[in-house]
C-alpha cells in the first residue's frame, strides 16, 4: 500500500529534499506546504497518511497545526514532528497535543522512509532516551498548564505496572521479559492502557505517566 504523505516546512530546500528522498523510497508526497495554514488546508484537502511537520513556520506553526488536524477528527493523519534540536519544549507540547513522534531534520534517507512507514502502521515514533529526557525536562513544570489529563484510576493494578514501565522506555519485548509475559498480552496490555485513557500512541502514554505523578523526574535513567 502506498503511504500518502504532507511535507510541511518553511525552507524550500528541505522540502524539495524530503520529497526526492520520500519518492525514491515509493512514499508518496501529496502537497507541500510552507506554514502551518498551509499544512491544515492540505491536510484536509488530500488526506494524507502522514505529515511531516516542522515546529517553527511563519503564520502558524507546526504546535497548532498539529493540535487543528488531530482535534476531534477520526481518521486524522498521523504527525512527525521535524526539528533541528532532540530536546525543544515544542516538540513535548506537539507530542503531547497527538503527534506520534519526532525525527532530527538531519535524519537519514533511509530512516526517513523507515519512520514514515513505521507510523503510518500504527507505532509511534520514539527513541526512548531521547524521550524520557524530553519529558523530563518539560513534564509537570507547571501543574496548570499540563497538556493531559488522565485519571488512571480506570486502569487495572497490571495496566498500571506495564504503563510505569512503558514509561521508562520499555520495548514491547523488554516488557514481556520483564513481566514473564508473551509479547501479544504485553501488546493486549498496551492497547487497553491506550483505550482507556483516550490516547492516540505510546508517546502520549508516556508524557501522561510523567504529568500524573506515576513515574517522577528522577525515577527512570537518562
Amino acid at each position: 500500500m502506498t503511504v500518502r504523505v504532507v511535507v510541511a516546512d518553511d525552507q524550500a530546500l528541505v522540502r524539495t529534499g524530503f520529497r526526492m528522498i520520500l519518492t525514491a523510497g515509493g512514499v508518496e508526497v501529496v502537497a507541500e506546504a510552507a506554514n502551518g495554514a498551509e499544512a491544515v488546508a492540505a491536510v484536509r484537502r488530500t488526506r494524507p497518511d502522514v505529515v511531516l511537520m516542522d515546529v517553527r513556520m511563519p503564520e502558524l506553526d507546526g504546535l497548532e497545526a498539529t493540535r487543528r488536524i488531530l482535534a476531534g477528527v477520526d481518521g486524522a493523519p498521523r504527525i512527525i514532528i521535524l526539528t533541528t534540536f532532540d530536546l525543544d519544549q515544542y516538540v513535548y507540547a506537539a507530542l503531547a497535543a497527538g503527534a506520534s513522534g519526532f525525527l532530527l531534520k538531519d535524519v537519514t534517507p533511509e530512516h526517513l522512509v523507515a519512520a514514515v512507514r513505521m507510523v503510518q502502521d500504527g507505532d509511534a515514533l520514539l527513541a526512548p532516551a531521547i524521550t524520557r529526557r524530553l519529558v523530563r525536562r518539560f513534564a509537570r513544570r507547571d501543574p496548570q498548564a499540563a497538556t493531559l489529563h488522565r485519571d488512571l484510576a480506570a486502569l487495572t493494578p497490571r495496566e498500571t505496572e506495564v504503563l510505569r514501565m512503558l514509561a521508562r522506555g520499555l520495548s514491547n519485548a523488554e516488557l514481556a521479559a520483564a513481566l514473564h509475559l508473551s509479547e501479544a498480552t504485553v501488546k493486549t496490555h498496551v492497547a487497553r492502557i491506550l483505550g482507556k485513557l483516550s490516547l492516540r500512541d505510546r508517546v502520549q502514554a508516556v508524557v501522561v505517566a510523567y504529568e500524573t505523578g506515576l513515574i517522577s523526574p528522577g525515577s527512570a535513567d537518562d
